[in-house]
Parts: C-alpha cells; structure tokens; sequence
C-alpha cells in the first residue's frame, strides 16, 4: 500500500509545479536584453513587456507566449521565430523582419506595425484589433507576401 501512495506521489508531484516552473532560458533572456542579440535563442513565456529592442537579433528564437507587450522592436529581425501566442499588444514593430516566422495565434492588438516584412510568415487566427498597418502584407484572407515600395 505505501508503495502504491510514493508511486502515485512520484507521478503527481511534477504536475503540482509544473505551472511555476519558467519556460525560458534565463542566460539567453539575460544575453538578449544586455547584448541585443539572441539567435535560436529560448525566450519561451518571456516577460518582455516594455522592452526596448530596438534592432535586436531574434533570429530563429522561440517567443511563444512571451510577454511583449508595449514592446520597442523597431528595426528588428524576427526571420524564422516562433511568436505563437505571443503578446504584442500595443507594440511598435516598425522596420520588422517577421519573414517565415510563425505568428499564429499572436496578440497585435493595438500595434503599430510599418514597413515590415511577413514574407512567408504564418498568421493564422492572429489578432489585429485596432493595429495600426501601413506598407506591411498583412490583411485578411490568403497568405501575405511583402512587396518592397520602390517609390
């Protein structure tokens, strides 16, 4: 019988602090927020509400569910991420390369999105609520490519 209840015991206990346990690799948050640059990085359920990452380097890195909420990424290059349920309301993404990231899911409510590139991205069921899109591919219905303005 006491067998039985440690065996039970040892299954259950992951579970009870599975939902405490953080996601994200804290060297690569701590690398990103202090060099800019974090490539392949992961940033998995990262809080980087308000951050200012201004030409950062995210290339293939996994932000799914992060936190980016009112966050600066002006100018950075997203190409190949992951940004699956990820909260980017209110965020200023101006200058963005997103080219074959996977943003399904993705919050962009309230964001100010310019002259970014979603060549290739995936957007399924994103949410633009109130975004603000100018010279960007993204619309709704059919897969969005970016077309440079020339003029």
């Amino acid at each position: 019988m006491i067998r039985k209840i440690l065996a039970t015991l040892a299954l259950v206990t992951p579970l009870l602090f599975a939902g405490a346990v953080k996601a994200e690799n804290p060297q690569h948050l701590k690398q990103l927020l202090s060099t800019g640059e974090c490539r392949n990085c992961n940033l998995v359920g990262a809080n980087l509400s308000g951050a200012h990452l201004i030409g950062a380097d995210l290339r293939g890195a996994n932000l799914q569910g992060a936190n980016l909420k009112e966050a600066n990424l002006e100018g950075a290059d997203l190409t190949g991420a992951i940004l699956k349920k990820a909260n980017l309301t209110a965020a200023l993404l101006s200058n963005v390369n997103f080219k074959q990231a996977n943003m399904d899911e993705a919050n962009l409510s309230q964001a100010q999105i310019f002259d970014s590139n979603v060549y290739q991205a995936s957007m399924n069921n994103m949410n633009i609520t109130d975004a603000k899109i100018f010279h960007t591919g993204i619309g709704v219905g059919g897969p969005a490519q970016y077309i440079p303005d020339w003029d």
